[in-house]
């Protein structure tokens, strides 16, 4: 991994002399440790220092030292300390728990910071807009379920609408071979009729 190193010092000193500020950020991206350090650099006359030191030697037992002391005026004292950020201290994305279990992931609400009044607005609106989303989403998939039914209904009623047009079909076919029938019934009849004429006129004239 590439590694960036982050600088800012930012110095004040105040006008009556007693004491010159100076605050230097100093930030590690990278595999390391982040580090902060904050140091002041005082003139006045036997102040009462409190030093915390720099943890990076004890840093395995994560101890701090405090000590106190009075100085001469004559003597600039520097107070440092450093904060260690370990990124254990950051809980990884999948240990934190679902407040909507049905959610993907990436749509779950994260946890709020209970000390900051606008990150639990933020996150109870984030709370409604999710339940919001399930909700929609419940919605559409009954609207699927109900989609896929009317489609079932509309394929018998089409199948039932081909069976019925066949069957009328069927009908007019029959009814015209009928039709066809009968006028050969008649036609018969009437050929029947001739013959037996014929038939008694020749036994007649014998």
């Amino acid at each position: 991994m590439t590694t960036s190193w982050l600088l800012e010092s930012v110095s004040g000193c105040y006008a009556a002399g007693a004491a010159c500020l100076l605050t230097e950020f100093l930030l590690h991206k990278g595999n390391d440790w982040p580090r902060q350090r904050l140091a002041l650099d005082y003139t006045r006359a036997d102040t009462q220092l409190s030093e915390l030191e720099d943890p990076g030697e004890d840093r395995a037992s994560g101890a701090h030292m405090i000590s106190t002391a009075r100085v001469p005026a004559d003597k600039p004292v520097r107070i440092a300390f450093s904060l260690n950020d370990a990124s254990d201290d950051i809980p990884p994305e999948d240990s934190i728990p679902l407040v909507f279990p049905e959610l993907d992931q990436q749509l779950q609400p994260l946890p709020p910071c209970h000390d900051s009044a606008e990150s639990m607005q933020v996150y109870k609106q984030h709370c409604q807009i999710a339940e919001e989303y399930h909700e929609v989403k419940k919605e559409i998939a009954l609207l699927e379920e109900r989609k896929k039914e009317l489609i079932a209904k509309l394929d018998q009623a089409e199948k039932e609408k081909v069976g019925a047009a066949q069957l009328v079909r069927e009908f007019e076919a029959l009814t015209e071979e009928n039709r066809t029938l009968k006028l050969a019934q008649s036609q018969c009849v009437e050929q029947l009729e001739k013959l037996r004429i014929q038939y008694q006129k020749r036994q007649g004239s014998s």
